[in-house]
């Protein structure tokens, strides 16, 4: 078949017809990027989008930028017929979700607090008033609903024709039947697309490929570990009384959801442990297919999912659907550009909820594309947080089995993924376990989280939302941190040497604090876009002249490479991960300078080795590169050890550590101590669209320094516009034991003006400890905080808070210094 008039270059090609495709390419050309072309290989909907459920639910999520994706996605797809002529099938029939046990309760409670803070209107409601609305749920076991009116359903068909129209009324062009062979490029940046029709050369591809997607970005090269799995859902013969004015109805606990059709009932379900589909490989001609299902595996799950809604085991089944759908590592999306080549963009892998967060999809990566950053948070979203070990096949296959069950399992705050593990172990793993550490998966890293004691085995269950057994671990651990002295295995931090004559100017232009200053100096510093928004939080070392050592945290490992090899390209200035090279030993507490001093011959006194030195020493027959940093709070050291000389030291520590009372802490201690002294953590508390101003981090710059730095008149542009409105400020409840974890509304006088980004507690303080950003109509100020009356809500419940912009724990770092 000949394509007429086959376009030999368009601005941005987008490759891929489901709904993801179609929002990106509406709204790039809505947002004047006319010049796009999307190519579907097939038809429009092909692959995951006809078959998908159809669910549109605002309500669910604890993060910001998911939230407002959802709820731009709804009011999307309500105004769309207006302005394209196109149906949607949106039918605002409501959606509950419903608690049947104590965990879930809260759960639904907490997420229902920030949902409302968001703008979405959440009803917690009765089981009388659950049945009232679906007439046909078992209730017995139910404790609340939690309601939405305003959300419901759609048709996907529809909605994706719909986007295709109104990008195609803005001046885009859809191409159907036209298969992408591969992307063009020189190795570094986009240059084009092969099809079967042609080529096109274009300057931005958007990879919206679905369960394609892994398979198209491996041809270039590009990581993009997704894996397709069974995916339920099953249909009813009609049922008397049934109406489409019944809200959807979701119980996690029975593994359903339940939604009219057809005059009967759709039941889909999220099983716990699913089963991954070709992962050697989708088929290039699966379009519209199905994958038959499973009764035998399946048949437990469906029998649990019925008993919510009874009359289904005893109504006639009309259809059993199974189909595929990607899931990803982490259960959250594939977004953005590629680390591996500029202007190749990932929009993909978006674990069942491609639908109800469409078109907030489409209109982020547009924005990101026409402006060169986005616009929201995305540290949690961007592709380049996966490595590419999360490709190969035997991950995928054992990963996907826990990620789709994980849709619908209590999201509990400790809870880490089981399955997988085992990747990255530090060269004292076995050391480690010895002392009863409890692993946690820290970017494929074993982390020790807490130390059960040696010989011991660590028990994290139950999980929970309140103080369980192993907190008195955890407790211990971060007393011997703020009293004695602790020995911490953080090697899964994200190592780069960085050589050549421009590597101190190239680093001193991405750092907003002078890093190219004294040798053997540690800087902290961060990096910023040109919007002046937070791209990273770390420290550089200057070794010499020509070599610096850069450590960031284990979460932007790719990102951070990234930024330096984009910025570097053209230069004298090279990049290495070294993170392997080196095991990253914390020895911290008021006792650690006469630890260390046992095991050296360097003099390490305040006068000789000051805070923010950087030296080589010798510990045994080791050189050891010692930092005296902390990242929890108090005097301390961090020691980078050559890995094969880990064991050596380590042991010598734990020697000389044991007249002083040594203890192993784990990242739990971590976490409690820097949040204590109000340390901030890029990726949780800070992100891409923060400016270290707001953020408290201003003294981490120098607006004096030679040449400058990337974001400055961003930055300068905001302290010209007076007294902050927007700030980060330390958050202390006053009940010992009401719990913050992340996403709880801050009210000062009744009024929410932000919520806590992130937290942990305060064994030190007394109580639980987060940061929250606020923003406010007048500046925020020491008077402003202290003038009025703090709470948090804390589920249902207001939680008395103490609200500081300085760290409650040693406000002037003396402890440190």
């Amino acid at each position: 078949m000949t394509i007429q008039n086959f376009p030999k270059q368009a601005r941005v090609v987008v490759i891929g017809g489901g709904v993801i495709g179609t929002s990106v390419a509406y709204h790039l050309a809505h947002g004047g990027c006319k010049d796009v072309v999307l190519l579907e290989r097939n038809k429009l909907t092909a692959g995951t989008t006809w078959h998908s459920a159809g669910l549109m639910v605002t309500f669910g999520s604890t993060s910001e930028t998911s939230t407002e994706m959802r709820k731009y996605t709804r009011d999307l797809y309500a105004r769309l017929e207006e302005e394209t002529g196109q149906a949607t099938g949106l039918m605002q029939v409501g959606f509950i979700e419903v608690a049947s046990d104590k965990d879930r309760l809260e759960e639904y409670r907490r997420v229902s607090a920030f949902n409302r803070l968001m703008g979405i209107d959440v009803q917690e409601i009765s089981p009388q008033e659950v049945l009232e609305l679906f007439p046909l749920a078992n209730v017995d076991d139910v404790l609340a609903g939690f309601y939405v009116p305003d959300d419901g359903r759609v048709n996907p068909v529809d909605v994706t024709m719909a986007l295709g129209m109104g990008a195609k009324k803005q001046g885009a062009r859809i191409i159907e039947d036209c298969a992408v062979l591969d992307v063009i490029h020189d190795g570094r940046s986009v240059k084009g697309v092969r099809t079967e029709h042609g080529d096109i050369a274009c300057e931005v591809v958007v990879n919206c490929a679905g369960i394609w997607a892994r398979q198209l970005g491996a041809k270039s090269g590009v990581n993009i570990p997704l894996q397709a799995a069974e995916h339920y859902y099953l249909l009813t013969a009609p049922i008397e009384g049934v109406s489409k004015s019944w809200p959807v109805l979701e119980d996690p606990a029975s593994h359903g959801y339940y939604r009219e059709e057809g005059g009967g009932l759709m039941l889909g379900l999220f099983e716990p442990e699913c089963a991954p589909w070709k992962v050697g490989g989708i088929p290039e001609d699966f379009h519209f297919g199905e994958i038959p299902p499973d009764w035998d595996r399946m048949t437990p799950y469906l029998e649990r999912a019925m008993a919510r809604v009874p009359i289904t085991m005893e109504t006639g089944i009309k259809k059993f659907f199974c189909g595929p759908e990607s899931f990803t590592p982490d259960l959250k999306p594939c977004l953005g550009e590629a680390p591996e080549l500029r202007n190749y963009f990932v929009a993909a892998g978006l674990n069942s909820i491609g639908i109800l967060t469409g078109g907030g999809v489409g209109r982020v990566l547009a924005h990101w594309i026409i402006n060169g950053q986005p616009d929201v948070d995305m540290t949690g979203f961007n592709i380049d947080r996966l490595q590419t070990y999360q490709s190969t096949p035997e991950y995928r296959r054992t990963r996907t089995v826990e990620s789709l069950g994980l849709v619908y399992q209590c999201h509990y705050p400790f809870r880490s993924m089981s399955t997988a593990r085992g990747i990255k172990r530090s060269v004292l793993h076995e050391q480690l376990k010895a002392q009863g550490a409890y692993f946690k998966d820290v970017s494929g890293w074993e982390g020790a989280d807490w130390y059960a004691g040696a010989g011991q085995t660590p028990d994290p269950v139950p999980l929970s939302f309140a103080k369980t057994e192993w907190w008195s671990h955890w407790e211990r651990e971060h007393k011997a941190v703020r009293e004695g002295v602790i020995v911490m295995d953080m090697s899964f931090m994200s190592k780069f040497e960085v050589q050549g004559k421009d590597a101190g100017r190239l680093l001193n232009w991405l750092s907003t604090n002078d890093v190219n200053g004294e040798r053997e100096r540690v800087t902290y510093t961060q990096w910023l876009n040109g919007a002046g928004g937070i791209e990273a939080d770390l420290t550089v070392t200057k070794l010499d002249d020509e070599r610096f050592f850069v450590v960031a945290s284990d979460t932007c490992l790719r990102h951070v490479e990234t930024w330096m090899r984009r910025h570097f390209e053209g230069s004298h200035a090279f990049v290495t991960d070294v993170t392997s090279g080196w095991t990253q030993l914390n020895i911290q507490g008021p006792k650690s300078r006469e630890l260390l001093q046992k095991l050296t011959s360097e003099d390490l006194s305040n006068d000789a080795f000051g805070f923010r030195t950087s030296r080589f020493i010798d510990i045994g027959f080791a050189q050891v590169l010692c930092q005296r940093i902390t990242y929890l709070g108090e005097l301390g050291y961090e020691l980078f050890i050559p890995t094969e000389m880990a064991a050596h030291v380590y042991e010598r520590i734990v020697d000389a550590g044991e007249p002083l009372g040594l203890v192993h802490a784990g990242l739990k201690a971590l976490a409690s101590c820097r949040m204590e002294k109000g340390y901030r953590d890029w990726g949780h508390d800070i992100d891409n669209t923060d400016d270290v101003l707001s953020a408290g981090l201003g003294f981490a710059s120098d607006f004096n320094k030679d040449g400058g730095f990337l974001g400055k008149e961003a930055l300068l542009a905001k302290k010209a516009q007076g007294p902050l409105k927007k700030r980060m400020v330390q958050v202390l409840l006053d009940h010992p034991d009401a719990l913050l974890f992340h996403a709880e509304p801050v009210l000062r006088d009744g009024k929410a003006l932000g919520y806590v980004r992130s937290a942990s507690y305060g064994w030190t303080l007394g109580g639980a400890v987060g940061l929250a950003m606020l923003e406010s109509d007048e500046p925020i100020t020491n008077d402003w905080l202290s003038s009025g009356s703090w709470k948090v809500q804390v589920a249902n419940e207001l939680v008395p808070a103490r609200v500081s912009l300085r760290p409650l724990y040693d406000p002037l770092s003396q402890r440190v210094k």
